[in-house]
């Protein structure tokens, strides 16, 4: 029997190691470009602006895009999302597969867009998850927002407490937290002290590696 009915997944740094392989490399091309007098990034400090102010914030707060550098942004973001498939975390495929024989729903929420997450799923587990919610939502419906887990309690006709949350980054924590749904953090892609321990210190679970997981939910 399964503890929760729902397991709600984040994509990058969750699922798939993707920071390192997408999403860094991805900025800082775009910096090479509209800023290719700045001082460089380390992905240390990239992953610290996105956990403090998310990716949003890194583009408007730290670095003021225009309207048309943030298209280059998006544009390079996108040359880099839809020719890279992304490695996924060692466990994570047997924790996935296991869940879903076991008739648990799988709703992934991202700041990952759809078209790559499906793909990066067919690729690696053969399957989809039954609900997405990414990038391409807005602002006003992508997570931190609550809309994603009020939209899958609705369409899988669940209540919070048959959900799980999982994710590596506090907006997932703070979206669980509207909605009072469990929130466990997937402490095995975190390297910085600072995070882990904010992250530690929040959570209501707190999974060193993905095996963790597994044994909560299985064990």
């Amino acid at each position: 029997m399964l503890k929760v009915k729902c397991l709600i997944l984040d994509h990058d740094d969750t699922v798939v190691n993707s920071t390192k392989s997408i999403h860094y490399p991805a900025f800082l091309k775009t910096l090479s470009i509209v800023r290719p007098n700045e001082k460089a990034l380390s992905q240390d400090m990239f992953v610290r602006y996105c956990y403090d102010l998310g990716f949003e914030g890194l583009c408007n707060t730290i670095y003021q895009f225009t309207p048309e550098e943030m298209l280059i942004e998006y544009q390079t973001w996108k040359s880099f999302t839809s020719t890279v498939i992304p490695e996924i975390y060692l466990g994570i495929k047997e924790l996935i597969l296991k869940f879903k024989e076991m008739g648990g729903y799988i709703v992934v929420v991202s700041h990952s867009e759809s078209s790559e997450i499906i793909r990066d799923y067919l690729h690696h587990f053969n399957i989809e998850p039954d609900l997405i919610y990414g990038w391409e939502l807005g602002s006003e419906k992508r997570k931190p927002q609550a809309f994603p887990l009020i939209d899958t309690m609705s369409k899988l006709e669940i209540k919070n407490t048959d959900c799980l949350v999982i994710d590596d980054m506090r907006f997932g924590r703070v979206m669980s937290e509207q909605c009072a749904v469990p929130f466990g953090c997937a402490g095995w892609s975190i390297s910085d002290a600072f995070i882990a321990d904010e992250m530690k210190n929040s959570s209501d679970l707190y999974f060193n590696t993905v095996d963790e997981l597994y044994s909560y939910l299985f064990d």
